[in-house]
């Protein structure tokens, strides 16, 4: 475990959990039945689910998706300039950058060595978010 001064994070807040679900109109209704959390969309599209659950008022929500590999959740964290923080991450040791698009912005994806999956992105579409509210498809 790391001691010393803390550095500088690029990180400014998690916003998603985005969760893996091999029956994500179930597991909504878990989160939403049984622990009391609130349907904010369900969508299905391109061959894939996605629902977000928010447990909380604030973040971070929970994404839940078919379409995700393994059983981890990727940490999904807003950052104000996503190359700069990207970069930050790769000088630090952090390797296996996977670059893509979520709907809300660039995004730039990295698994740990232990297997933990973090990602960051840029909010620069944040009004794409408000398109699938209240949305229900399934």
């Amino acid at each position: 475990m790391g001691t010393g001064a803390r550095r500088p994070s690029p990180f400014l807040q998690l916003d998603y959990l985005y969760t893996p679900s091999s029956d994500v109109a179930a597991d909504a209704r878990m989160f939403t039945d049984v622990l009391g959390g609130r349907l904010a969309f369900a969508v299905e599209g391109m061959g894939a689910r996605v629902a977000m659950v928010e447990l909380t008022d604030g973040p971070p929500h929970i994404l839940l998706t078919d379409h995700l590999e393994g059983d981890r959740a990727i940490y999904i964290y807003r950052v104000d300039d996503l190359r700069q923080a990207a970069a930050a991450l790769k000088k630090r040791g952090l390797k296996g950058e996977r670059r893509l698009e979520i709907p809300m912005g660039p995004c730039s994806s990295f698994t740990t060595p232990a297997g933990h999956r973090i990602a960051l992105y840029e909010a620069s579409r944040p009004e794409v978010l408000k398109h699938f509210l209240g949305r229900k498809d399934f």
